[in-house]
């Protein structure tokens, strides 16, 4: 777990969240989101925004936004506090949300793939948007595989 004090996260720290958000970039994760799902893979326990703003050296306003979108993700976990309006994250223990989305837009780029070829009087270009959509579906089809078989392999809570 990230240290407590104040800008004190270890270098090593500061460089896993950043390589985690370099990897999360590509997939349309925004840069603060990404920067945040790493620094919450390495907490323990939930974190509240003051202590993120903190540690990350962000405003407040883009913690909030960042971690409602990383919930939207599936990527965090929201907990509340009784008796206040303040709340906390954690990584989520779900795995498949992201991935659920891109199958989802994959899904979607083959629907529009498909409607192009359908719609373009040209032989070459025809098939080359039914191939296009042809391989997306693969894709995602080969995506929503390896999950069912993560989820018919991973143990039980």
């Amino acid at each position: 777990m990230p240290n407590i004090s104040n800008k004190c996260l270890t270098t090593t720290e500061q460089r896993f969240i950043e390589d985690a958000a370099r990897l999360l970039i590509p997939w349309g994760v925004p840069q603060t989101a990404a920067r945040l799902y790493g620094y919450l893979l390495l907490c323990a326990e939930p974190v509240g925004l003051d202590r993120m703003t903190t540690d990350l050296e962000i405003s407040k306003s883009s913690a909030s936004v960042a971690a409602r979108l990383l919930e939207t993700y599936m990527l965090a976990r929201r907990h509340g506090e009784r008796g206040s309006k303040r709340v906390s994250y954690t990584v989520s223990d779900n795995y498949e949300g992201m991935l659920t989305e891109q199958n989802r837009l994959l899904n979607a780029l083959a629907d529009l793939l498909k409607s192009g070829a359908a719609s373009v009087a040209s032989g070459p270009t025809q098939d080359r948007l039914g191939e296009m959509a042809e391989f997306y579906l693969a894709i995602r089809q080969a995506m929503e595989t390896a999950l069912k078989q993560w989820r018919s392999q991973k143990p039980r809570s």
